[in-house]
């Protein structure tokens, strides 16, 4: 079974090609630049040369076709015919509360998300586009929706309310939905494979950890907590976004800087973080380079990163009471060494010792602690495309 995943973006389409009778990714590629002059399509099949494919794209429908194409291309495809296609995979931001679990895509499930486009409006438009454009170049091909906000769906209310007035969550279902829900879906299952425990015994806390950031409480298999929430800029300090803040200070910025709304949503979601702290950049390495040189803005930027993260790893261990392992994953969870030795450096009390040796390690599955350490680490090289795939084929065989 072939099974192509997308993830469409407001500009761009990450998609994968992946064979689910092994799981080998047959094909992958990124189109960029849609809607924009100069667009093109970075192609790569297993085995092959990566393929530059210069064209313009004036909307996701043009750039799924040359995707398709690309798939079949006598020279550098990977199938022979789109009928080897099976189901398509689609990458959906936000289920609100209507999707606890990913599903077949119909007419009444794209209404559904046409409503939830106002909880994330540079998401969810886009995501559908992609769908439609499916739709209509591989019309007798099952479309499944995955979202990143249904594994978050299992949160106790008291987890994902708001202390405002009730009537404004019955009004506009303002609460915590919490992201990157097929990311800590992932790893949760791979750690209690790793760890050879069921993961209903399990209590484990993963950090999905790059540019954009969150953690998750999972008890005995579902997500209790997360740091993200109504939109992704609660929690974490992340490479642009500030995470969390006193509430009374968006009001104290906008009358003091004379902003707007949009003004203020520009600041706090493109500006700040670890951007806004350093005045470096908001790529970790970056900043790491420039807190080895000397500089003290970069290392305070890291220093809140570590802490933040810290803190929550601790908060959660308490609401599940206890902790069997840790997982870091995404970029900087995945190829930092140092963040991880960094974050894990005072959390003795709650059973971890990193094994140094061990840690020194980059995108591969480890543990990373010490053979006698009560909790473990474990560094789980995230694969939501994979992920999506599988729910895909589950519900398809249905």
């Amino acid at each position: 079974m072939k099974v192509l995943v997308l993830n469409c973006g407001s500009s761009s389409l990450k998609y994968q090609l992946i064979n689910m009778d092994n799981e080998e990714i047959l094909a992958k590629g990124l189109a960029e630049r849609i809607g924009i002059e100069n667009g093109l399509v970075k192609h790569e099949v297993a085995g092959k040369q990566k393929v530059i494919i210069n064209e313009n794209m004036d909307t996701h429908k043009d750039a799924i076709r040359i995707v398709i194409n690309a798939l079949v291309d006598v020279k550098h495809g990977a199938i022979k015919s789109m009928d080897e296609i099976v189901a398509v995979g689609h990458r959906i931001v936000h289920g609100g509360e209507k999707f606890t679990s990913s599903v077949i895509i119909d007419d009444e499930v794209k209404a559904t998300l046409e409503e939830c486009s106002e909880l994330a409006p540079l998401h969810n438009p886009p995501n559908l586009m992609g769908i439609e454009a499916c739709e209509e170049i591989l019309p007798n091909v099952p479309m499944v929706g995955v979202f990143d906000t249904a594994f978050h769906q299992t949160m106790p209310k008291s987890a994902y309310i708001y202390a405002l007035p009730y009537e404004l969550y019955e009004k506009y279902k303002i609460r915590k939905y919490g992201f990157h829900g097929t990311s800590h879906k992932y790893v949760v299952n791979k750690a209690a494979t790793v760890l050879g425990k069921p993961l209903e015994d399990l209590k484990i806390v993963t950090c999905h950890l790059g540019n954009g950031a969150s953690l998750a409480a999972i008890k005995h298999g579902k997500s209790i907590d997360t740091s993200m929430g109504f939109t992704p800029l609660e929690g974490l300090t992340m490479g642009t976004r500030c995470g969390d803040i006193d509430p009374a200070i968006t009001t104290f910025i906008m009358e003091k800087e004379s902003l707007d709304t949009t003004g203020l949503n520009n600041l706090m979601n493109k500006k700040s973080g670890i951007l806004g702290i350093s005045g470096v950049s908001n790529d970790f390495r970056d900043v790491e380079e420039a807190a080895d040189n000397g500089n003290e803005r970069a290392q305070l930027a890291l220093d809140l990163f570590y802490n933040r993260v810290k803190k929550y790893i601790g908060a959660y261990a308490a609401i599940m009471g206890g902790i069997d392992a840790v997982v870091f994953t995404a970029g900087l969870g995945e190829n930092s060494p140092e963040t991880r030795e960094a974050v894990c450096e005072g959390l003795e009390f709650l059973g971890i010792k990193i094994d140094n040796v061990k840690n020194k390690v980059r995108g591969k599955q480890t543990v990373v602690t010490t053979d006698d350490s009560k909790v473990k680490v474990i560094l789980i090289p995230t694969n939501e495309e994979l992920m999506i795939a599988r729910d895909t084929v589950a519900l398809v065989k249905k």
